[in-house]
C-alpha cells in the first residue's frame, strides 16, 4: 500500500502535543496517587485529527514495515517565511506522536512499532496542513 495525502486546517494546525499531560494527586483508600489525563488541547487535536484522517483510513491495516513522512506547515502571514524551515515549538517529535496514534487508532497498522522509517519536516507556509506519505516498505538485504 502507497497513499499519499493533504489535511488542511483553516485556523491554523492543532495546539496540542501528545507530550502535554496532566497531572493530578488523587486519593484511594487515603493514599496519594499521581493520575494522568489528557489535557484539552490534546483531546482537542485528537478530535480533529481523527476527523481529517478518516476519510483517507485504508480498508485494511498494513501488516509490514512502514515509511512514514510528515510535513508540518504552520500558518504565517510574512510571505518571505514561506517555506523555510520553523525551528521552533511545537517538537516535531511530540506533534506527530498525537498524528501517529490516530492514524493507529484508525487501522493504517496493528502497531506503530511497524514504522521503521520515520521522516518528519516542520515549515511555514501560507495556510496552515499536514502532507503525509506512508507506504509499506520490504526489507531488500539478502540472508
Amino acid at each position: 500500500m502507497r497513499q499519499s495525502f493533504v489535511l488542511t486546517f483553516e485556523n491554523g494546525l492543532p495546539k496540542g502535543t501528545a507530550q502535554q499531560k496532566g497531572e493530578t494527586v488523587r486519593y484511594k483508600n487515603g493514599k496519594p496517587f499521581v493520575f494522568h489525563y489528557k489535557k484539552s488541547s490534546v483531546e482537542s487535536a485528537h478530535q480533529l485529527f481523527a476527523y481529517k484522517l478518516k476519510p483517507y483510513a485504508p480498508s485494511t491495516p498494513i501488516t509490514g514495515c512502514i515509511s512514514l513522512t510528515v510535513s508540518l506547515f504552520f500558518s504565517v502571514k510574512e510571505r518571505a517565511k514561506w517555506g523555510k524551515y520553523k525551528p521552533s515549538r511545537p517538537d516535531a517529535d511530540n506533534y506527530c506522536k498525537e498524528l501517529v496514534d490516530v492514524m493507529g487508532s484508525l487501522g493504517w497498522w496493528l502497531d506503530d512499532a511497524q514504522i521503521v522509517k520515520l521522516k518528519i519536516e516542520k515549515r511555514y507556509a501560507e495556510k496552515a496542513s499536514i502532507f503525509i506519505h506512508c507506504e509499506e516498505v520490504f526489507d531488500d538485504v539478502i540472508q
